[in-house]
């Protein structure tokens, strides 16, 4: 099949799969802003067209439905703050409980500084399909692996059902946290979230006699 010149051929030296991405990018960008703000359940293909100010048409270049652009976004907000949370404990040097502090302070303070990306990253992920749910376990199973590559000893490091114990159960601080407007302070919910992080941290005590 010949291409179509017209769609195929640059403009001003952007190549159309450039272009692709660069319409894919504004409708996750906005899809985060009008899932934070109304919800998942509430929003529509035309809302989010208009936000991100695109046709429908190029949204179902993109995306199939409404749940593959839920699952994108989920993605880019969850791996993009992971990143900052990475980072931090790199940045905290080697001791497993000092990188710990640091990915919990990194973690909640993205989740009050990013109130959108929070609500997608933790409200409007759960129970709306089984694909959904299956991204979004797959995206816990790799963070509970690479936090454990930074704070767990060796002999925990394999352990799936610890890392989602930790991972689910400082989720779940997050949202009380939350539902309770940022309260307590985002030290003392780091202090609280760490108490049950050091669980991953230590070695079994088994191991330390």
């Amino acid at each position: 099949m010949t291409p179509d010149i017209q769609t195929s051929r640059p403009y001003r030296g952007v190549s159309p799969d450039e272009r692709r991405a660069q319409r894919r990018s504004r409708l996750v960008e906005a899809a985060v802003a009008v899932y934070g703000e109304r919800g998942y359940h509430n929003a529509t293909v035309k809302s989010v067209c208009e936000a991100a100010g695109l046709t429908e048409r190029y949204f179902y270049e993109s995306f199939a439905n409404s749940e593959e652009l839920l699952i994108a976004c989920f993605n880019a907000v969850t791996f993009s703050m992971f990143g900052e949370v990475m980072r931090a404990a790199e940045d905290a040097g080697r001791s497993r409980k000092a990188r710990a502090r640091a990915m919990l302070l990194e973690h909640f303070a993205a989740l009050q500084r990013e109130p959108r990306s929070a609500r997608v990253f933790l409200v409007e992920i759960r129970g709306v399909s089984r694909a959904v749910d299956k991204a979004f376990d797959a995206a816990l199973r790799e963070i509970g692996r690479r936090v454990a590559s930074m704070v767990a000893p060796p002999e925990l490091q394999d352990d799936e059902l610890l890392q989602a114990g930790v991972v689910g159960g400082v989720m779940h601080i997050a949202l009380r946290w939350i539902d309770q407007d940022y309260s307590p302070s985002l030290e003392e919910v780091t202090e609280t979230a760490l108490t049950l992080g050091m669980v991953l941290a230590r070695a079994p005590a088994k191991q330390r006699l």
